[in-house]
């Protein structure tokens, strides 16, 4: 089992979401990245070299973007944005991966 890290950034991105959103992204973040994080599925995927971080979770039209530690068995929720058609917006603004 690994253990879930929230950044402050990440914590303010959930904020800035209604209830229902946010518990559907905690409920999608604890089904999908407790066990086996950095295994690519359905909804998870490596991204390309960035800034932000090394995976995406999806959860319907939002995206939860983590790190994983394999040696310290922890994963490091960075950031939680959404999608429209082919813009990612975190907190409002327009972001490019």
């Amino acid at each position: 089992m690994f253990e879930l890290e929230f950044t402050e950034s990440a914590v303010g991105d959930l904020r800035c979401l209604r209830k229902f959103e946010q518990t559907l992204i905690l409920d999608a973040i604890e089904k999908q990245l407790l066990w086996e994080p950095a295994t690519e599925t359905r909804n998870r995927k490596r991204l390309r070299p960035n800034e932000l971080s090394n995976w995406e979770l999806r959860a319907e039209k939002y995206r939860v973007f983590y790190d994983v530690d394999l040696e310290a068995k922890s994963v490091k929720i960075k950031a939680v944005g959404w999608k429209e058609h082919n813009r990612l917006f975190i907190r409002g603004r327009w972001f490019n991966l």
